[in-house]
């Protein structure tokens, strides 16, 4: 998928059962994965008037909603249904490994409809992400 801020919408959905500790990770596990995935999110470095460089940011908001985790499998069932839609999904087992490697291991053994979810990225055209999330609330 490739980024236009004006044709598409970015959001990550919590559960909102996790902890503070717990969902900070989730959401940035999961803008990092997005930053990697969606070409044109991310804008190019930006330098200030005395030459410190700041790194490119995301080309539009990036809300963080909250939902609950029976709702978070229903939104990625419904993304993955729609190919223009880009999911992202963090898992609770892939919050539970030390290593990469302990991750690779486990999810290769798991079957996907016994993987909880406990966040998801989702970026698609305004009104679809809109339609999937748009009476979540935000998290605060």
């Amino acid at each position: 998928m490739n980024f236009d801020a004006a044709v598409h919408k970015c959001v990550i959905v919590v559960d909102n059962a996790l902890g503070l500790g717990h969902a900070a990770n989730a959401v940035s596990v999961i803008g990092v994965s997005l930053g990697r995935s969606v070409g044109g999110l991310v804008g190019p470095d930006m330098q200030s008037r005395n030459k410190v460089v700041y790194p490119g940011v995301i080309y539009a908001p990036l809300p963080i909603l909250l939902s609950t985790n029976a709702h978070l499998q229903a939104l990625q069932e419904q993304a993955l249904a729609d190919e223009e839609i880009h999911t992202m999904p963090f898992s609770a087992l892939a919050q539970s490994c030390k290593t990469y490697q302990e991750y690779e291991s486990r999810i290769s053994e798991a079957d996907s409809s016994g993987i909880e979810l406990v966040a998801i990225g989702l970026v698609g055209p305004k009104k679809k992400i809109g339609k999937l999330t748009g009476s979540l609330p935000l998290f605060k």
